[in-house]
């Protein structure tokens, strides 16, 4: 017998040997999770980790069964030319399915946890409705259900606007129709750049015209709002490559752009190659021009920025999670990393994926850990976020230094004279460019003053872990690669 058709049969021997206690295994899976779906025990949703209800929570079983028998036929000639009998192959095809099973309780138990993540929250708030929730990328089926166990528990707010981000080459024209379908209303697209180099740059594998078809296909799945979002400043970006992703962007036909300037982050790949000097460094006068080009481009085809790094079609078109948090509001997110504030105290989840498993697994809290805010800081972030917007910041917030620096920001040209003289500020289009020191001037009395920082302490059984302000939702104009 030659080597490989030995290693063949040594490790179906092997399949074999160990396929009972993999049907051992799935059966305690089936009574811890299964069972109790079926049966309508237990806490939280009636449903199974499995994404399914009732007795459809054993479809996933069979058909990982099937899938086994086949691939184990495909080399049906092989285990028989080396004297296994077709009973054995058909025994081995099902012993796949416990196997299976054992990675997909894995990754299927951050998806049950985050039902009941969506359970807890309820059980802990009660009586809320949920106004605009946002989901990350995932499967249709899966985000729909999602959004079934929020209306279940809280009920969504009439109206309200459902966010589904996805990435270009994993989203196509049935998993749109399918997502419209579970009840999202928005969908934001990572365009990045429409120019292939630059695409390199960044390390993205669409092909630049992909975003442009996944936003005709979500118009004509019916969202009511498509958003694109573009980096600019990659190393090795021209003005001319700028002007043509936003071009292109345009010609999709969204209604909502988000474009950042490129932060390079340690430990990425880029920042190792320019490190090593294959690629620049990006330039802080180019950001600023390409952000001009930006307002020009998108301004001249009837977008108007709302938020230094957001501009929309109409008001209806501006993202409303987002303005959430840029005006203080409360979310709950759920799901490993996960941030959350409600009145004043913000918490955030483990990290791994795992261990937020195990989290929920064992009945506790995914929480690591919480920050309650003092009036002090909470004035501060309103200041520094409000100032943002194009609704600009009440100067009601503001001390008499930041005031003082109110008047010198008009006087210098960075904020509208008419706004101040109506009670906000507001940044012009000078003003967006330098909007971290005006920002700084405006607060510098309410970072110097007093110290009341923020209380901070780990939640039941995390490890206490300080919060700075990078772990906020970003209002940053910039995008880290």
């Amino acid at each position: 017998m030659n080597r490989p058709l030995l290693v063949t049969r040594v490790l179906f021997v092997w399949h074999l040997r160990w396929a009972p206690w993999g049907w051992a295994v799935m059966v305690v899976v089936g009574a811890l999770f299964l069972v109790p779906a079926v049966t309508g025990a237990g806490p939280g949703p009636q449903r199974s980790m499995w994404g399914y209800s009732g007795a459809g929570s054993l479809l996933p079983l069979v058909f990982l069964a099937v899938i086994g028998t086949q691939l184990t036929l495909i080399h049906l000639p092989v285990y028989l030319a080396n004297g296994v009998t077709r009973r054995q192959v058909l025994l081995g095809g099902l012993a796949f399915a416990p196997l299976a099973s054992a990675l997909w309780t894995v990754v299927a138990m951050a998806g049950y946890g985050v039902e009941y993540g969506i359970y807890r929250a309820n059980d802990l708030l009660g009586g809320l409705t949920v106004p605009h929730p946002a989901a990350s990328p995932g499967a249709a089926a899966a985000l729909a259900g999602i959004l079934r166990a929020i209306d279940r528990e809280f009920g969504l707010a009439a109206g309200a606007e459902v966010t589904v981000e996805a990435n270009p080459e994993t989203v196509d024209e049935r998993a749109l129709a399918a997502l419209r379908v579970g009840g999202m209303t928005r969908v934001s697209l990572g365009m990045q750049s429409a120019v292939p180099h630059v695409l390199a740059v960044l390390d993205r594998v669409h092909e630049p015209g992909r975003p442009a078809r996944c936003a005709r296909w979500a118009r004509e799945a019916g969202f009511p709002h498509v958003s694109l979002d573009l980096i600019y400043g990659t190393p090795g970006e021209s003005d001319a490559d700028w002007r043509e992703s936003l071009a292109a962007a345009l010609a999709a036909g969204p209604d909502h752009v988000s474009a950042y300037a490129l932060t390079v982050e340690e430990g990425t790949a880029l920042a190792a190659r320019i490190r090593r000097g294959e690629v620049p460094a990006p330039d802080d006068d180019a950001m600023a021009d390409r952000y001009l080009i930006a307002d020009e481009v998108l301004g001249a085809h009837g977008m108007a920025w709302y938020e230094i790094s957001n501009w929309a079609a109409s008001e209806e078109a501006r993202c409303r999670h987002n303005l959430l948090y840029w005006t203080g509001g409360d979310w709950w997110g759920i799901g490993p990393g996960a941030h959350s504030h409600v009145g004043g105290t913000r918490w955030w989840n483990v990290k791994h994926p795992a261990a937020y498993a195990a989290r929920i697994a064992g009945g506790s809290s995914p929480a690591q850990a919480r920050e309650v805010l003092a009036g002090r800081e909470r004035r501060l972030e309103r200041i520094l976020l409000t100032t943002r917007l194009a609704g600009g910041c009440p100067l009601a917030e503001l001390e008499p230094p930041g005031l003082a620096a109110a008047a010198d920001a008009v006087a210098g040209g960075l904020a509208a004279e008419a706004a101040y003289a109506s009670g906000r500020l507001v940044l012009t289009r000078r003003g967006r460019l330098l909007a971290d020191a005006v920002v700084r001037d405006l607060t510098a009395e309410a970072r110097t003053g007093p110290q009341t920082s923020a209380s901070r302490s780990p939640l039941p059984g995390a490890v206490t872990k300080s919060m700075s302000s990078s772990t906020r939702p970003s209002s940053a104009g910039s995008r880290s690669v």
